[in-house]
């Protein structure tokens, strides 16, 4: 079908009311950005998951990176958006406002020549994120442990996302997934496939662009609406059934899986990554950050699991908006309520 038929089906869909979840949020930007959200049927709900790696990660991590940061000697390095992501007490904009040691990167290879330049600081990367950059991670841990640079740790908040989406496809409440490519990249469509089979949910791999958008989403809503369980690659140009071998090897190498909170989900075990074996003095203390204090008010942990819709949260728009984050969500770009409340 062309992508104007495409359109036009899910516009004037009239079958079983279907709630469908967009997992990984750059599907959610994208989503909003082609126009595709404004179109649908009323009969078609789609929620937002777990796929933004700042969202749902524990006040906990956000805690020691800002203890790290207000410690002599140390210095914490993280992807911009992270800084306004609220800890327990503080984030890591609050410890650099109080005198802590806190900077932004848009390459983390750049702290590599700084820690060169100033070997009397400990620098501690924020590494955040799924299977999508899980192997630049592992990659340069391999490089400071290489070159033997002693003055670089990671504090890790890496997480695994068919472990959290088994626990999702349980849930009677949605209907079906848009499974996220990016991380589908590496780990190929085989786990989505076990996925589908033991949820007897639908599943469909789907890019990023509006027709590759049109396709996936009308596929998702015909086989949901038949109830009809299984996995559709819809981006088979990039997504291979083996994923990227060369990706999950090195993976392999550095890391090892362990038990990791996830903010909306709790506990999920097996679903971390954590620096290990002859790597894993360089880790800063990443297992056992399990403590997730959310905000009076805040209701981040109902989107990530589809419970609830950004402008359902009574802060969305009022208490919290992008300039005054309450929750994760609303920070980084991923974020389900940072996307509706500047795209809706």
């Amino acid at each position: 079908m062309r992508e104007k038929e495409l359109a036009r089906f899910l516009s004037t869909y009239d079958g079983p009311p279907l709630r469908l979840m967009e997992v990984c949020g750059t599907h959610t930007s994208s989503i909003y950005r082609s126009g595709i959200r404004q179109i649908l049927s009323p009969k078609i709900t789609l929620l937002s998951g777990p796929g933004c790696p700042v969202c749902v990660t524990p006040t906990a991590y956000i805690d020691k990176l800002a203890a790290y940061a207000m410690t002599d000697g140390y210095k914490v390095m993280a992807f911009g958006d992270l800084l306004a992501v609220p800890g327990s007490r503080l984030s890591l904009a609050g410890a650099r406002d109080r005198g802590g040691a806190v900077d932004f990167f848009y390459n983390p290879e750049d702290v590599l020549a700084m820690a060169e330049k100033d070997r009397s600081t400990t620098y501690v990367l924020a590494a955040v994120g799924f299977e999508t950059t899980a192997p630049v991670w592992a990659d340069l841990v391999k490089r400071v442990y290489d070159e033997k640079i002693p003055n670089i740790r990671f504090l890790t908040a890496l997480k695994t996302m068919p472990r959290a989406m088994n626990i999702l496809a349980s849930d009677l409440h949605i209907d079906g997934f848009l499974c996220p490519g990016h991380v589908a990249v590496i780990t190929g469509s085989r786990p989505f496939q076990k996925l589908s089979e033991t949820s007897g949910k639908p599943m469909v791999i789907g890019g990023f662009t509006a027709p590759l958008l049109l396709h996936a989403l009308s596929r998702l809503v015909l086989e949901a609406a038949k109830k009809q369980g299984g996995l559709w690659n819809e981006y088979p140009s990039v997504v291979r059934e083996e994923g990227n071998p060369r990706a999950l090897a090195l993976m392999d190498e550095v890391f090892a899986a362990g038990d990791a909170v996830w903010r909306g989900l709790g506990p999920i075990e097996g679903s971390g990554l954590y620096i290990s074996g002859k790597y894993g003095f360089l880790d800063a203390g990443s297992r056992g950050l399990t403590e997730d204090r959310m905000p009076k008010g805040c209701c981040c942990a109902s989107v990530l699991t589809g419970r609830m819709v950004p402008s359902d949260c009574p802060c969305f728009g009022k208490a919290c908006t992008p300039d005054h984050p309450v929750g994760a969500c609303m920070v980084s770009g991923e974020g389900a309520c940072s996307i509706t409340y500047r795209g809706g």
